[in-house]
């Protein structure tokens, strides 16, 4: 088994490197400052942890570029970023596991085990905050009518009141309508504030 660490932190990319040599099913493990390092080796590597706030490269990006020349390699998210919406960007570009730097693993062998028999791993922090955010989601829609979904729908497809009235065959005036008893049940006062809550 080959492991690739891509990681600016020097003292957390010699601890993980320690780490990873420990494990006897790993036999050769390589660090990288920053992805483009790793792109110009020729190490093909089973596994790759990777951090998102990288030099030269953020790892949002290298994410395809890696999985498009190694479609085989299982990648690990392994940063600070704790957004929801980071975290599902990561999810579906093709990492197969997101990891907290701060809840320090105590076990890379698991991390290792849990995918190679096909899941996908996440410290517990990171699966709290995907609960959350569904959580909250959830209760944002159960709050709206079936038309006002249709409604607030529209206007994150980013039409206009007059296009909304169109596509539901209502007035204008009707739209309005729905648009300020949406805005009074979540609370918010503009089109961004309802961007933020069901994007």
């Amino acid at each position: 088994m080959h492991v690739a660490i891509i990681e600016d932190d020097f003292a957390i990319a010699q601890i993980m490197e320690l780490k990873f040599k420990q494990i006897k099913e790993v036999k050769a493990v390589r660090v990288y400052n920053n992805p483009n390092l790793f792109f110009r080796d020729n190490f093909v590597p089973d596994f790759l942890f990777l951090d998102i706030s990288l030099p030269e490269m953020n790892g949002l990006v290298a994410l395809p570029i890696i999985l498009k020349y190694h479609p085989d390699t299982n990648v690990v998210m392994h940063t600070i970023q704790e957004d929801p919406d980071v975290i599902f960007n990561a999810l579906q570009l093709g990492a197969v596991g997101y990891i907290d730097k701060q809840s320090k693993v105590d076990s890379f062998k698991e991390v290792l085990k849990v995918i190679k028999q096909g899941g996908a791993y996440m410290t517990p922090s990171i699966a709290l905050k995907i609960i959350t955010y569904f959580r909250v989601e959830k209760k944002v829609i159960e709050k709206l009518t079936n038309r006002e979904m249709e409604i607030a729908q529209g206007i994150l497809d980013g039409l206009s009141y007059k296009l909304i009235a169109d596509r539901h065959e209502i007035s204008i005036d009707t739209v309005r309508m729905h648009i300020k008893n949406i805005y009074k049940k979540l609370n918010i006062n503009s089109k961004g504030e309802l961007f933020n809550l069901l994007k």
